[in-house]
This record gives C-alpha cells, sequence and structure tokens, in this order.
C-alpha cells in the first residue's frame, strides 16, 4: 500500500463543546441510543474525526471534535448532520478554530503531520492557537530559519511528542493551530517550559487558551457526560 502523502491538503476544524445540563435527565437508554446516533453520524460522514474529553478540566468547554476535510463544506455538513441528532440539541459550540495544513516552512524534510499520516492517536491532545509578532515576519529569512534550528532542536528532546500544526492566516484569527499529543501531559509541560528559553519565544504573542483533552471514544464520551 502506498504511503501517506506528504502534499495531501486538509482543513482542520477543532470544535469544542458545552453540554447543556437538561442533558442529564434523560433516561439512561435514550441517552445511549443518542451516543449511538452520533457514533453512526459520525462514522458515515467521510470526515476524519477524534473525539476528546475536556470535562472537569475547561470551565468552558466539556468535549472536542477534531475533524479534518478537504473542504470545509465537508466540515459544515458533518456538524449540521451532528446538530440533527437528539446529541445536538443538547449542545452548543464554545470555541472553535480553523486551519489548514501546508508544508513547513523550516522544516527540512517534508513529512505528513500524526494526525494525517494516520498514526495511532495517544492519550491526550493539547490544543491552542498560536500567534507570532509582526517584528518576526520582517526579519530576514536566514534569521527566521537560525531561530526556528533552535526551536525544532528543542523539540527532538521529546520523541515521544507528537506535534500536529497547521496555519490558519486568513482563515481564522490566530496565525497557526498548534495540536500536541503526548502519552504522559508532563512531558508536555516540560517541552513547554524549555521552550520559554529559545530565542523565539520574544516573537510570540499569543499561545493561549492551552486546553488538554483526553482521548475517548464516542459513546464512552457521550456517556461521561451525565
Amino acid at each position: 500500500m502506498p504511503g501517506p502523502d506528504p502534499d495531501e491538503r486538509l482543513y482542520f476544524d477543532f470544535s469544542f463543546f458545552k453540554v447543556d445540563p437538561k442533558w442529564r435527565w434523560m433516561a439512561d437508554l435514550a441517552k445511549q441510543e443518542s451516543a449511538r446516533e452520533v457514533e453512526i453520524v459520525m462514522g458515515n460522514s467521510g470526515v476524519r474525526a477524534r473525539t476528546y474529553s475536556t470535562l472537569g478540566l475547561r470551565s468552558d468547554a466539556d468535549f472536542l471534535f477534531w475533524l479534518a476535510a478537504g473542504t470545509v463544506e465537508e466540515i459544515q455538513d458533518v456538524v449540521s448532520k451532528l446538530y440533527g441528532t437528539v446529541f445536538g440539541k443538547y449542545i452548543a459550540p464554545s470555541r472553535t478554530y480553523l486551519s489548514c495544513t501546508r508544508p513547513s516552512t523550516y522544516a527540512k524534510k517534508a513529512e505528513p503531520m500524526p494526525f494525517v499520516a494516520g498514526h495511532e492517536p495517544k492519550k491526550y491532545v493539547v490544543v491552542y492557537p498560536f500567534v507570532k509578532s509582526r517584528e518576526w515576519y520582517l526579519l530576514t529569512g536566514e534569521r527566521r530559519q537560525e531561530l526556528m534550528d533552535e526551536h525544532i532542536g528543542v523539540g527532538q528532546r521529546y520523541p515521544q511528542i507528537a506535534l500536529n500544526t497547521t496555519y490558519s492566516f486568513g482563515l481564522d484569527d490566530q496565525d497557526f493551530m498548534l495540536a500536541f499529543e503526548t502519552d504522559d501531559l508532563r512531558d508536555f509541560q516540560n517541552l513547554i517550559m524549555d521552550l520559554r528559553e529559545t530565542q523565539i519565544s520574544r516573537f510570540v504573542t499569543l499561545d493561549v487558551p492551552m486546553i488538554p483533552c483526553v482521548r475517548q471514544g464516542i459513546i464512552p464520551l457521550i456517556s461521561s457526560l451525565g
């Protein structure tokens, strides 16, 4: 079988949702049937999807649907179908981020990111928007490459962490969307502390909110919501 295409272009949508407390008053059997309905809708959508819980970790979101598709219309279609389910009538979006894949300007070798390559998801993902200052883009290409080489070198100390970087220029308010996958959140914390000491951190104007998410299938995810 052919390997993943490093030139494949996808739109990423990180949709965070809050659940209406009224959902918890539904009969358990009805909630189970609703969870299966969502699973079928997502499975038949043709959109790549991963689902995560943020329950108890954030006050502004209960779960994440991380979606990837060739067009934004495909993403809209699956979200529309999600809202058409019984469960969909009890949820509301709290944060939504749009981005797309494209080759890195600074990486020496073009490789598809873990999500696009179909790698097994890790236990956690930490998602956040990222913005660099205008001063960064006014540096020479050589200087930016030099600073990025230092930045990339720090990341290479943590091979157990998988990075998915996508671009939001012209699509959303941030420059990039970052999604770090890890099996231990403390490894990610150590990485971020090390990155704070690199020179490139001077040019970061936004890297919040950082949202830790726990990988969970659709049915256990919905079941956990009460």
